[in-house]
């Protein structure tokens, strides 16, 4: 792999709501999406989470509005949001990471443990397993040859349950375009990182109060793989969302929201 310059990342910062609830103590909250989507898979889930907090989404390197890159590793990306927070004059944050994100907030975590207030890892994992550069490898390779496009039903199949489709049609095409629009190969590149992600070692270096969250169903990072981070991560707490799959915040915002505004807040987040 070639030297890869660190690059900042295309971001919003989403003000705290002006209820009068807002505490003198809290953080931002740093918001991390998934692979081959853009920070606004979080919409759903804004106006719960940023009533008591300024809330920073980003586009990940390869992703959204942030430049596209043929060649990466998950450290590079959490390098990125780092350089990200400085340029916006940000220090200490919350961090919650979805799927990739889930994966880049680890290495955030793990690293800058100082700068880590509180954490929440939804349907992510440490580690895909043994075949994981194989699996990812041919996922990329399918995306090459035929295009993003070609991965449509795959990817609602694991994102969603059959009734979240059913009665979604709408939403799930919105995605499904968002997908296929990916630049090709920054897809590629994202998919050789995760192959390679194994961050098993290093998790247990996470200090921050962390929350895991899992759908029973989520064929990606199942609940089992739920469990191993919340065994590897001093205190870490779990909660399954019965019923739902891998894009627990699109599928089940409402819960997903409310788990994070009550964990965080605990936390002074």
């Amino acid at each position: 792999m070639t030297e890869v310059a660190t690059m900042l990342l295309a971001h919003e910062r989403h003000d705290a709501g002006s209820r009068g609830d807002t505490g003198g103590d809290t953080v931002p909250l740093l918001l991390l999406h998934s692979l081959a989507l853009d920070r606004r898979v979080w919409d759903g889930l804004l106006p719960t989470l940023r009533r008591r907090r300024p809330v920073v989404t980003v586009d990940l390197r390869g992703h959204g509005a942030s430049p596209p890159s043929p060649d990466f590793t998950i450290e590079q990306m959490a390098d990125d949001v780092a350089a990200t927070l400085d340029a916006a004059g940000i220090g200490r944050v919350a961090v919650a990471g979805l799927s990739l994100g889930g994966s880049v907030a680890q290495a955030f975590a793990s690293r800058d443990v100082d700068r880590t207030v509180a954490l929440a890892l939804i349907d992510t994992t440490a580690w895909y397993g043994p075949d994981a550069p194989q699996q990812w490898g041919q996922r990329a390779a399918k995306a090459h040859a035929s295009g993003m496009r070609s991965l449509a039903e795959f990817q609602l199949d694991r994102w969603f349950s059959d009734g979240f489709r059913q009665e979604h049609p709408r939403l799930c095409e919105e995605l499904l375009d968002r997908f296929a629009r990916n630049d090709l190969p920054s897809y590629e590149a994202t998919c050789r990182a995760l192959g390679a992600f194994d961050l098993r070692d290093r998790v247990t270096e996470i200090s921050a109060p962390t929350l895991v969250i899992v759908g029973s169903d989520d064929p990606a990072t199942p609940p089992s793989h739920a469990q191993d981070l919340c065994e590897r991560i001093p205190g870490a707490s779990l909660h399954v969302l019965r019923g739902a799959r891998h894009l627990t915040p699109v599928e089940r915002p409402e819960e997903v929201g409310g788990l994070l505004e009550t964990f965080f807040t605990s936390h002074h987040a």
